[in-house]
């Protein structure tokens, strides 16, 4: 049997653009009327066991994750993407087998007077 080449550090589950409408912004506006964010994220764990037995119990079932990081992004409007990044974090190392988290919060249709393609924050959190 093989083993990964780190704890956990060259496996992952990777989600991307994960499509949420929220409340979130530092100006009335943004809160009364909201806006789409998206979403990126890599979670980092070791997915040998359920490779070898073939079980989602043995990893992170990801169609649920991916509606827990919805639900997370949707609740209590905050003022800043920063926050809605750290929320996500928690989220997915709720889960016992994460090990670490890269998050990446993008704000596509962010209030900035001049032309954009996007703006986005990323953060990576692990596990203590």
């Amino acid at each position: 049997m093989t083993r990964p080449a780190s704890s956990g550090g060259s496996d992952a589950i990777i989600l991307t653009g994960l499509r949420v409408r929220a409340n979130h912004g530092v100006y009335d506006f943004e809160r009364e009327n909201g806006q789409d964010f998206v979403i990126d994220l890599t979670a980092h764990l070791d997915l040998s066991p359920a490779s070898a037995s073939d079980d989602v119990a043995n990893t992170v079932h990801y169609g649920e994750l991916a509606v827990e990081v919805a639900d997370a992004v949707r609740r209590d409007p905050v003022d800043l993407i920063e926050t809605v990044a750290e929320r996500v974090a928690a989220v997915v190392l709720g889960h016992p087998p994460v090990l670490a988290v890269e998050v990446t919060v993008h704000k596509p249709d962010a209030p900035i007077e001049v032309p954009f393609g996007d703006v986005a924050v990323r953060i990576r959190r692990e596990r203590s």
